[in-house]
C-alpha cells in the first residue's frame, strides 16, 4: 500500500523478525552527481531489508523512489527537501516493529538533531531514528535507543559516509552502523542472517 504521489508505504505496523535499512540525508536533486551508489543497494540487499527509512534531506521524490524498490519506504521530510517533498511528507512518523515502537524524525528545528530527537521522543518509543547532523550515532537515552546513521553520500567533516541496518527479533532492537570512506568498498560486507 503507498500514497499515490510518493513511493512511500502507509502500512505502519511490520512483524518480526524483520531488518530495517536506514538511510538519511542522501542530498541529491534532480540532475545532481550524486548517486545512490549502486554497492548500497547490493549492501541492503544481502542484509535482507524487508523495510526502508528515509530520515530527511532526500532532496527529490526520484530518490525515494529509488530506495522504495530495495524495500517497502518510510521517509518523513528533511529542511533541504523540495517543495513536494516539504507538502507531501510528514514532519515524523512512529512505526511498530513486533512488540517494539520506533520514531522517525529529520531532527532539524532546534539546536542539535540529537537534542530535537530526545526531546519530542525519549522515553515514549523503543528507537528513535533521526538524521540531518550527518554524524553516525548510536546512543541510549531514557530507555530509548538513539540511532542515526550519518549520510552515504556527504559526510561532512566526519570521518565516514554511513547508513544503518537495524534487526529486530524477538530478543529485541539490534542497531549496527555501517561506515565507508568508499562506496566500492561496500561489497565486502557481509552479515549473519541465520538468526534474523
Amino acid at each position: 500500500m503507498s500514497n499515490h504521489l510518493l513511493p512511500t508505504t502507509t502500512k505502519r505496523a511490520f512483524d518480526a523478525p524483520l531488518v530495517i535499512g536506514v538511510i538519511s540525508d542522501t542530498h541529491i536533486y534532480t540532475g545532481s552527481r550524486r548517486e545512490i551508489a549502486p554497492a548500497l543497494k547490493r549492501l541492503f540487499e544481502r542484509a535482507g531489508v524487508g523495510l526502508m527509512v528515509h530520515l530527511g534531506d532526500a532532496n527529490s521524490r526520484s530518490v525515494l523512489k529509488e530506495i522504495a524498490e530495495i524495500a517497502p519506504l518510510i521517509a518523513v521530510v528533511g529542511n533541504n527537501d523540495d517543495e513536494d517533498l516539504q507538502y507531501l511528507l510528514p514532519q515524523t512518523t512512529r512505526f511498530t516493529v513486533g512488540d517494539y515502537s520506533f520514531a522517525a524524525i529529520h531532527g532539524h528545528s532546534g539546536r542539535s538533531a540529537r537534542d530535537v530527537a530526545i526531546e519530542r521522543w525519549a522515553g515514549k518509543v523503543d528507537c528513535i531514528l533521526f538524521g540531518h547532523s550527518h554524524k553516525p550515532l548510536i546512543e541510549k537515552e531514557q530507555g530509548s535507543i538513539l540511532f542515526n546513521p550519518g549520510s552515504p553520500t556527504d559526510r561532512r567533516w566526519y570521518a565516514h559516509f554511513g547508513v544503518g541496518i537495524i534487526t529486530v527479533d524477538k530478543t529485541g532492537i539490534h542497531p549496527d552502523l555501517v561506515l565507508f570512506e568508499d562506496a566500492n568498498h561496500l561489497d565486502s560486507v557481509s552479515f549473519d542472517t541465520e538468526g534474523a
